[in-house]
């Protein structure tokens, strides 16, 4: 199995810290790490550089961390509603997917993208759910998702 050594440029949950050295397959660098702009590749000019850089990087965390607290403070204790079909057993047709609860935040004047939406093992069934919304690496909101009956 290819390996190579990577410099993380964002906090990614599965693999670590802005700035960390990572090993990963070939293939997970090449083909999404590295063209998204999450990491390159560990070399000597890239770690030069990357030292050099720090500071901006840290600064542009330090900014994002604090926005994306504002936002959770915004966020925190919201209250949704979203209408699915369910079945005579009171069981829904399918799941809640993160886009109906970006839409319906989005409806309360919340911009939220759906891959923040965490919904656990998926809302499949009526009633309160709590929905976590992953603003940065050690931020997250918490939504109150009812789900109901649609009539």
């Amino acid at each position: 199995m290819a390996v190579v050594k990577v410099i993380l440029l964002s906090d990614l949950q599965s693999l670590g810290q802005r700035g960390d050295v990572v090993q990963t397959k070939v293939g997970y660098a090449r083909n999404y790490l590295i063209p998204q702009g999450l990491a390159v590749q560990a070399t000597a000019s890239a770690t030069k550089w990357f030292s050099e850089q720090r500071e901006k990087f840290d600064a542009r965390s330090a900014n994002e961390l604090e926005a994306a607290t504002q936002i959770a403070s915004l966020l925190d204790g919201v209250e949704i509603t979203i209408a699915k079909r369910v079945g005579e057993t009171e069981t829904l047709y399918g799941s809640v997917t993160a886009t109906e609860v970006s839409e319906a935040l989005e409806a309360k004047g919340h911009t939220v993208d759906r891959r923040q939406v965490d919904l656990g093992g998926g809302v499949k069934s009526l009633g309160e759910h709590d929905v976590r919304i992953l603003l940065h690496s050690s931020v997250t909101a918490i939504v109150k998702l009812t789900v109901e009956a649609e009539e």
